[in-house]
């Protein structure tokens, strides 16, 4: 029996790879990114690497530029607060929400995503921590019924994980976003929608400090 990968497996693959290197921090914003080095890396050809690299662009986590091609970048904290601003926004609304709607069932699933996160923290796994985090933000999406807020969210979601990474590189950032989830997640078991409202924008301003901090000891290029 013969069993084939379809090429858009092998696409979908290719990006998800190249995306999970990015917002980790493997390629480093200003770094080019070859195309022929990356087919080596990946084991796939140049067009599923072409192809990855545009969907990647349209997600603002690659430029190409015209005699050069792809680079990484550079995202100045200007960019980066509206990005926060915006969440601060979206995320207390949904947080609420959620608060008024979650069933017990919701609540258990929200409980067992807060759980993996604070593994993540506990162990500074940052790559758990990101996915852990965006699988307890998931959750919170589904609860609150918002298909539009989860679609703009949804839209900035490269570049938000990009910036968790950022702020939970500060030491000690984990563990207190830990601890800011699970009063995210007590308000919205308590059904207390203002109280879920007002711990989801904390949340998010304590991050945007986190990650201004990281930005301002980073090199001059990233942060201005």
């Amino acid at each position: 029996m013969e069993l084939k990968i379809s090429p858009n497996t092998v696409l979908s693959e290719t990006v998800r790879v190249l995306r999970k290197a990015i917002v980790e921090g493997r390629f480093k914003p200003g770094d080019r990114l070859v195309e022929a080095e990356l087919c080596q890396m990946l084991n796939v050809s140049r067009p599923s690497v072409r192809e990855a690299l545009r969907r990647l662009e349209a997600e603002r986590l690659v430029d190409i530029i015209p005699n050069k091609g792809p680079v990484i970048p550079l995202m100045p904290w200007e960019h980066a607060e509206q990005i926060y601003k915006t969440r601060m926004l979206l995320e207390g609304e949904i947080a609420a929400l959620a608060a008024r709607m979650a069933k017990p069932a919701d609540i258990s699933d929200l409980r067992l995503a807060l759980e993996a996160f604070e593994d993540a923290a506990r162990r500074g796994d940052a790559a758990r921590q990101i996915s852990s985090t965006k699988a307890f933000y998931d959750i919170v999406l589904r609860i609150a019924h918002n298909p539009i807020i989860a679609e703009i969210l949804e839209g900035l979601h490269a570049r938000i994980s990009f910036l968790r990474g950022k702020s939970m590189s500060r030491a000690g950032r984990a563990l207190a976003s830990a601890e800011e989830l699970s009063w995210i997640a007590n308000a919205i078991a308590d059904g207390d929608e203002e109280a879920a409202r007002g711990m989801a924008v904390m949340h998010v301003t304590r991050a945007a400090e986190a990650a201004f901090e990281v930005y301002a000891n980073s090199a001059p290029q990233e942060g201005d």
